[in-house]
């Protein structure tokens, strides 16, 4: 779901091709507190997060954990998005037992963008 014009939706895709030049994507999401923002939820007794990444593909196998968060984390134009973001990446079998077990990561996956399609309209 794309929330309109509160997202910064020309950096999100850039982000996304950068992380694209280092691993394939199987899935990007994105959520936390902005995005909720930018659905209108209104004041949020804990606020979390400002943004969720989490990045899935079948490259970060064999990749530390730390390394990948790292560099997809360093990845990030925090000073054009406005706030840092907590990084997630993942295989898809990690996947599965981290949105199980993560609270912030489950719900991306359940209700963020996907800026797969995000990245890909604006290629048109």
């Amino acid at each position: 779901m794309v929330v309109g014009d509160a997202l910064n939706r020309r950096e999100l895709a850039r982000y996304v091709r950068r992380v694209e030049d280092r691993w394939p994507l199987d899935r990007a999401l994105l959520g936390g507190a902005r995005v909720d923002d930018a659905r209108g939820v209104g004041a949020q007794r804990e606020r979390g997060p400002e943004w969720v990444v989490v990045l899935v593909s079948g490259g970060f196998a064999g990749v530390p954990w730390l390394e990948r968060v790292h560099q997809a984390g360093s990845l990030w134009d925090t000073s054009e998005m406005g706030a840092v973001a907590d990084v997630h990446c993942y295989t898809p079998p990690e996947l599965e037992r981290r949105a199980a077990t993560l609270p912030a990561v489950r719900r991306a996956c359940e209700d963020g963008v996907d800026l797969l399609c995000v990245a890909g309209a604006l290629v048109r």
